[in-house]
Formats: structure tokens, sequence, C-alpha cells
């Protein structure tokens, strides 16, 4: 088999393929997640707490040449993203819930077989 043709069947394997796609939706989702922090969170709600608290530089708070306001920083952003993003996801999960079809009314096989094992019982 030549290496064209194995690679061709290992790229085209539906696992391959899935994978792919939900990295490059991965990233896309989470480009939103980012704005939705930086651009909506951090200007409504972060910045206002972190000005009464008369930290608003806090990148760059140091001690000893140690930049722990970085890291900090870091951490809050991570924290903001983390949160946005669990309640997108329970949104999304909510109205999955909502749209869930009913399930089908059993077949005229599993309807006789219930009435069978109904009298059975009996």
């Amino acid at each position: 088999m030549s290496f064209v043709k194995e690679f061709k069947d290992f790229a085209m394997k539906g696992n391959i393929v899935d994978l792919a796609v939900a990295v490059i939706i991965g990233a896309a989702f989470g480009a939103i997640i980012t704005s939705l922090v930086e651009d909506i969170i951090t200007p409504l709600i972060l910045s206002p707490a972190l000005k009464m608290a008369h930290a608003e530089n806090i990148e760059q708070l140091s001690w000893n040449g140690v930049l722990y306001g970085k890291f900090l920083s870091a951490i809050i952003k991570f924290l903001m993203v983390a949160i946005a993003l669990f309640a997108v996801i329970k949104a999304i999960n909510s109205a999955k819930k909502n749209t869930v079809a009913a399930p089908a009314p059993p077949t005229a096989t599993e309807a006789l077989l219930a009435e069978i094992r109904d009298s059975l019982k009996k």
C-alpha cells in the first residue's frame, strides 16, 4: 500500500474528521467566550469592582521584582471565563431538555407482548 493511500485512509476515518471539526468549533466557541468575558463581563462587573478596591492596575502589582499581579490577573480571567462557559453550557443543556421528543408509542408487537405479560402475571 502506498504512503499516500494509507494517509488518505487515515485522514478520512470518521473519528479524525469529527475531531477536526470539534477543534475548529471549539476554537470559535473559545473566541466567543473570551469576547464575552473581555468585552462585556470585565467592563460591567470586574472593572468597577477593582476601582472600588483601588486596584485598577492589578497586573502591575509586584514584590521584590516578582510580578504576582499578572498571576492574580490570569487567575481572575480564568475564573471569569470558566463561570461564563459554565453559564453558557448550562443554558444550552436546559434548552436541549425542553426540545426532547416524546418517546414513540409501542409497536403492535410490543403491545401484544405487554398484554401477554400482564395476563401471565394475573
